[in-house]
């Protein structure tokens, strides 16, 4: 074939409005099929873009077999194991954030990848958005930062909204935390280093508080949530240091056009054999600080649920 072809995993609202369409616009690449848990949705989404609809074990191994690459729009610890096998496969990966929400989960495809030889770009919308990733390589490059903050606050659930990624019950189960927390990260981390440790907090449901050390020996807070009101809803992230202050820009474009720069970034990954700075071992990385966010949390739930049950004895 002339063109690499991807194949994409996932018929959800976020398939809809922004991996098919993507795929099927971009110039360089064939789009080799759909995938789908409900063979109704697949074949829909399918004829939507003129390519061809899988469903079941067989459709999973066909499309692989037809595909050079696929594109995941799955839930995070359904796409794990997916991407491990299409990995297996020989099919070059672009995985949606976070990789899965268990580490091990997230290691497994990260080892699936290496030892295939395969290449993966996780996609973490900011550092595809040409505003958003041209700032966050400045901010990189110059260095001496001191201290940043990032907050996150999404109105998915927020009362009288109404929206299809609401219905998305790893986004209920697991809120901002996991959802909006690997943006926050995607940028912080190229900016002031790995975290050499993180302190979290839940001061609501679904309103997370993180103190991070970074090993620049910079520091930065984060704040994470869906569930904000629309009138409070927003995401920014500051850097304060010897240069001044740089903040983040406002507008980040259409998760169209980032996509197909992450659609790029894997064939330029492909072809060179040279890894992206956001490919599956970000995305381990991105999931081992979020778990251990989240084992922090629910301790201190437990803890206080314990101490509530010995003053009520």
């Amino acid at each position: 074939m002339d063109k690499p072809r991807i194949g994409l995993l996932g018929t959800g609202p976020w398939a809809e409005h922004t991996h098919a369409p993507a795929l099927a616009a971009h110039a360089g690449i064939e789009f080799s099929g759909v995938w789908g848990r409900r063979p109704e949705a697949a074949a829909a989404l399918a004829s939507a873009h003129g390519t061809t609809a899988h469903s079941g074990e067989v459709g999973l191994d066909a499309l692989f077999a037809a595909s050079d690459a696929v594109a995941f729009a799955l839930p995070p610890d359904v796409q794990a194991p997916l991407a491990a096998r299409a990995a297996a496969a020989g099919c070059h990966l672009l995985l949606d954030k976070p990789v899965a929400t268990t580490v091990r989960g997230a290691r497994e495809v990260a080892d699936a990848v290496a030892a295939a030889g395969v290449a993966s770009v996780v996609f973490c919308t900011l550092r595809y958005a040409g505003a958003t990733a041209a700032w966050v390589d400045e901010q990189a490059a110059k260095g001496g930062w001191f201290t940043a903050h990032a907050q996150w606050l999404g109105a998915l659930y927020a009362p009288g909204e109404s929206s299809p990624y609401a219905e998305s019950p790893w986004r209920r189960e697991k809120g901002g935390l996991w959802d909006v927390g690997p943006h926050a990260l995607s940028a912080l981390i190229p900016t002031l280093g790995d975290v050499a440790s993180v302190t979290a907090v839940r001061t609501e449901p679904d309103l997370t508080h993180l103190v991070l050390r970074h090993e620049s020996g910079a520091a930065s807070t984060v704040t994470l949530s869906l569930s904000a009101p629309k009138a409070g809803a927003g995401a920014g992230v500051e850097l304060r240091g010897e240069h001044g202050v740089a903040v983040l820009p406002g507008e980040w474009g259409s998760a169209l056009d980032s996509f197909g720069t992450a659609i790029d970034a894997l064939l330029e990954s492909a072809r060179t054999g040279a890894p992206h700075a956001c490919d599956v071992r970000f995305g381990l990385r991105l999931t081992e600080i979020l778990a251990e966010a989240e084992a922090q949390v629910e301790a201190e739930a437990q803890a206080e649920a314990e101490a509530g049950a010995a003053a009520g004895a």
